[in-house]
């Protein structure tokens, strides 16, 4: 006779409980990315974490955030491979729902989502059943990086444009910029679901992970030392998931430009001048970068910066 299921729900986990279950997953799936010291990866801090048990095995988890920039909640959910076709996925979604407050035979739209790493199918299938619609894609992608004595460097794509006048790019200063670059963030990615929540505290929540770099930081200026855009650059120093493993990657971590200054090629300035950092003083061979699928123009300038399309994660929502 094959044992019940459990749901628990708890605001404290035990991470090697979440990461043993992830890395199942990721065996099997590719995603998501383990984190090199076993924690618990950075989106899954917080929140409330459900486990399904099997006796007392974990054959299932989701996490439920406490709601993006627009306060709709945001789930993440995983079975454990040898036990997926046996109903876990649509237990945890019922019991995601219900903690959110939205009954899954409620037809009242987008209060409640969830993604799917790698725009997986079985994803797309459950989602289907419970009546989610696909509403987002994150792309990713990707390039090769040419070192500082290769033509390439200085070739069309990567030679650094003329900045507008008055305005220099320098490094972050921790303790100094944090309110600058918070403000500037609002206003530029004010309609984005999360990028448009960063708060000061999460800058310098970011200060203190081993991969932040301030002069990887770089913040454009007015003469007056005004904030109008920044390119806050990451380097994967164990690699990023779907690449070699072990070797580093850099990633364009966020582009941000204030909407007063848009317009006159600030925002690619700052981007090659972020390129030409992880390639130059950083040493990196590859990078890659995070998108909305929908967002053509910006996917444009990474095409013709030599970026290329990778894979994508998908956002349901109910």
């Amino acid at each position: 006779m094959t044992e019940p299921i459990s749901f628990s729900w708890t605001a404290t986990p035990d991470p090697a409980e979440v990461t043993g279950l992830l890395d199942a997953v990721y065996a099997v799936d590719g995603r998501p990315a383990p984190e090199p010291d076993a924690s618990l990866p950075g989106e899954l801090r917080g929140g409330q974490h459900l486990f399904a048990r099997r006796a007392d095995a974990v054959v299932g988890y989701a996490h439920l955030n406490e709601g993006d920039a627009f306060g709709r909640p945001v789930a993440e959910l995983f079975v454990r491979p040898p036990d997926r076709g046996a109903g876990i996925g649509a237990g945890l979604a019922a019991e995601v729902a219900a903690r959110a407050g939205v009954s899954l035979d409620d037809p009242a739209a987008d209060r409640l989502r969830a993604w799917s790493h790698g725009d997986h199918p079985a994803a797309a299938g459950l989602a289907r059943r419970l009546g989610f619609e696909r509403v987002r894609e994150l792309l990713r992608m990707r390039r090769a990086l040419p070192g500082p004595d290769e033509p390439e460097f200085n070739g069309p794509a990567l030679a650094l444009p003329t900045l507008p006048e008055g305005v220099r790019l320098r490094a972050f200063v921790p303790g100094q910029d944090e309110a600058a670059v918070v403000a500037v963030n609002h206003r530029a990615f004010d309609w984005h679901p999360e990028q448009g929540a960063m708060t000061e505290d999460e800058v310098r929540e970011a200060e203190t992970e081993p991969w932040f770099d301030p002069a990887g930081f770089l913040l454009a200026v007015d003469a007056s030392d005004k904030l109008l855009g920044f390119h806050w650059t990451k380097v994967h120093a164990h690699g990023a998931v779907g690449d070699q493993p072990g070797v580093p990657m850099g990633e364009v971590y966020v582009v941000g430009v204030d909407p007063a200054a848009q317009g006159g090629g600030l925002g690619r300035a700052l981007t090659v001048a972020g390129l030409r950092h992880l390639a130059d003083k950083r040493g990196l061979d590859r990078v890659m970068l995070y998108t909305e699928g929908d967002n053509t123009p910006a996917i444009r300038l990474y095409e013709r910066l030599g970026f290329a399309r990778w894979d994508s994660d998908v956002q349901y929502a109910h």
